[in-house]
């Protein structure tokens, strides 16, 4: 996984920090209709789930499972959340899954551009053996094209995340595991200038 966690860019992994600054730019309620067609009674598996803020957003009754890599993200989603899901530090792969074949949703918010292709591969894998025939993969990420906004693109180069890709890298990666997919480019998802490519992976 490639990120900076340095300088400026430390203070995100700050679990308030994060929660703060995620409401101020995002409207996860906004996001989530949008987006992720969850319902009650759906089990949604969250690959980096940081403090799983979008979990606030899904309808009650969702089993949810959160896996992230920071003990202090971790913690902040048992704190706030409780059993409204399962969290879990560590980095999920097949042995981790709960029920392998029966997610209707896996999520990877922000994730990608942290990965290498090797590593961004073995998600997109991953997400394919966790899900039911039917279900879907929803992924978001910062992405870089053409007349985006200057700001947008300087914004972007400051991310953690050192694998900022164009669409069509990120839709390559797609789709050597998924055939049946969709791709949307977002530049209005955040309050600030910022450019997201947001994939929906159908199984099936």
């Amino acid at each position: 996984m490639a990120q900076i966690t340095d300088g400026l860019r430390a203070i995100l992994s700050n679990p308030t920090i994060y929660s703060w600054f995620r409401r101020m730019v995002i409207d996860d309620a906004d996001y989530v209709r949008r987006h992720v067609p969850a319902r009650a009674g759906d089990r949604i598996l969250d690959i980096g789930c940081g403090p799983a803020d979008v979990l606030a957003s899904l309808p009650h009754g969702v089993h949810y499972e959160g896996f992230d890599s920071s003990p202090r993200y971790i913690e902040r989603a048992r704190r706030r959340f409780g059993d409204r899901g399962t969290f879990r530090c560590e980095r999920v792969d097949e042995a981790s899954l709960e029920a392998p074949g029966e997610y209707d949703l896996v999520l990877a918010y922000g994730v990608l551009h942290h990965l290498d292709d090797g590593e961004a591969s073995a998600l997109f894998r991953l997400a394919k053996r966790a899900l039911k025939p039917a279900g879907r993969l929803i992924t978001t990420d910062p992405c870089l094209v053409p007349g985006q906004s200057a700001i947008a693109r300087f914004v972007i180069s400051r991310d953690r995340g050192q694998n900022v890709r164009d669409p069509v890298g990120y839709l390559n990666l797609a789709r050597s595991v998924f055939s049946n997919l969709d791709a949307q480019v977002r530049h209005d998802l955040l309050r600030i200038p910022y450019t997201h490519l947001i994939l929906d992976c159908r199984n099936g």
